[in-house]
């Protein structure tokens, strides 16, 4: 992580949930939320916050450094993807 893309540090405050960070499950849809400014990276189903987990930028980044092609999405901005190694479609 020598070549860090985010404009954040690597302990800020992401947003994810068990699924993808302790099950594997892949990040297929991030938002860049206009409010707070907070990342979210999610596996694209369901999400239940019972499954919500807060954990730093810099940990889904070593789960997955192609987020870091994500690292200009402006606020209020998502991006999703069909499955790992597939393009990131970015909406407004």
């Amino acid at each position: 992580m020598n070549d860090w893309p985010f404009d954040e540090l690597k302990n800020v405050a992401a947003m994810s949930m068990t699924q993808v960070i302790r099950d594997g499950q892949p990040i297929l849809f991030v938002s860049h939320d206009a409010e707070d400014g907070m990342w979210q990276f999610l596996s694209g189903g369901t999400v239940c916050m019972a499954d919500a987990m807060i954990v730093g930028l810099g940990e889904v980044y070593e789960l997955d450094s192609s987020i870091g092609e994500l690292a200009d999405l402006p606020l209020g901005w998502t991006a999703e993807r069909s499955s790992p190694g597939q393009c990131w479609q970015r909406k407004q």
